[in-house]
């Protein structure tokens, strides 16, 4: 499994940006695919965005689409979640998930289940 480090999360005002990066081990994450989920206080883990091995293709929950925008560099393994126009609602933690998959339907990327290895979180917080 590879192992991912979250990193960029913090304290922003509503309506500012925050990107966050996940940082994977190993040398084969050129081929994995690669997602952002959240869990607000309270609620259940939800799926954020999500990208293809290649980054072709992406995925977007309907509440930050058009606010947030998942990237990778694989040449850094590294993922990214830019997020602008960030509301109160946004607060939660962030984490990077990832399978060694190839091809993956676009649904399956909504599913938690669909990925094994997990980052340790990175909190976002959301002032009003």
């Amino acid at each position: 499994q590879v192992q991912l480090v979250e990193s960029g999360g913090g304290l922003v005002q509503a309506g500012g940006s925050l990107r966050l990066s996940c940082a994977a081990s190993g040398r084969t994450f050129s081929t994995y695919a690669m997602a952002w989920f959240r869990q607000a206080p309270g609620k259940e883990r939800e799926f954020v965005a999500g990208i293809n091995w290649s980054g072709s293709s992406t995925y977007y929950a309907d509440s930050v689409k058009g606010r947030f925008t998942i990237s990778r560099d694989n040449a850094k393994n590294t993922v990214y979640l830019q997020m602008n126009s960030l509301k109160p609602d946004d607060t939660a933690v962030y984490y990077c998930a990832a399978e060694p998959r190839a091809y993956y339907s676009g649904r399956d990327y909504y599913s938690q289940s669909s990925f094994g290895s997990w980052g340790q979180g990175s909190q976002v917080t959301v002032s009003s």
